[in-house]
């Protein structure tokens, strides 16, 4: 049977790219976007390359547009095999801990932390009941705590708090065929990214679509960049 997968910010980026490689390896792809016309348009885009795409809108900050997400998998699949946490928000680059606004980092929260938090939570469940899960929250190396250094707050922090979601997620499923891991996709050239990163949207991809398409015996509760572990 065909892999039902999931991505968030889907609609653009790594995200897009994400979702052309899980079709382009036969995945039955859910492409998730804030507004609903900018999904639709982003499947659009990969149906008139051949590709089995399902646009659907989802606010990963909006708890019922979960809900709404997760009725509709259930009812039109029946399962969710691979989830792709990869909606996320960059608000205060280089801005200092004392000087960011307490609304920017609830925000920032609410987008890269609480958005996957709740979507692990709708959909892990899901997949414990069919013995079969792959969960690939994209992370960063902002959020590693081995180097950290000043500046960045909001951001940092959410990516902390995820990388944290993936340890425990990964532990309370290990009993399963599951897989929870981070991925950090590098400095890619996006709109978060910008034009001087030096690594492209399929680069940046690779390695998510590798944690999402594991073999049985691959790894979880783990930290990658290209396919190799990295430091938390």
């Amino acid at each position: 049977m065909k892999k039902i997968a999931l991505v968030t910010g889907g609609n653009r980026g790594i995200g897009f790219e994400v979702c052309r490689q899980l079709a382009q390896k036969g995945q039955q792809v859910i492409l998730a976007g804030r507004k609903r016309s900018e999904a639709a348009a982003a499947a659009e885009a990969l149906r008139k390359e051949g590709l089995e795409i399902t646009p659907h809108p989802l606010d990963v900050t909006d708890s019922k547009e979960v809900e709404t997400i997760l009725a509709f998998v259930e009812k039109t699949f029946g399962r969710l095999d691979v989830l792709v946490n990869n909606a996320a928000v960059y608000l205060d680059e280089g801005v200092s801990l004392f000087e960011v606004p307490l609304e920017t980092v609830r925000e920032t929260m609410a987008a890269n932390f609480y958005g996957p938090f709740t979507l692990c939570r709708a959909f892990i469940p899901l997949m414990r009941r069919n013995n079969y899960g792959r969960v690939v929250n994209v992370s960063s190396g902002a959020g590693q705590l081995n180097d950290m250094e000043g500046g960045t707050a909001a951001y940092k922090i959410s990516k902390v708090s995820l990388n944290a979601l993936t340890r425990i997620a990964a532990d309370e499923v290990s009993g399963h065929n599951i897989k929870v891991n981070s991925v950090c996709p590098g400095w890619v050239r996006t709109r978060m990214g910008g034009a001087s990163a030096p690594r492209t949207v399929a680069q940046g991809a690779d390695g998510i679509v590798w944690a999402a398409t594991l073999p049985d015996e691959g790894p979880t509760g783990g930290f990658f960049r290209d396919r190799e572990p990295i430091p938390w």
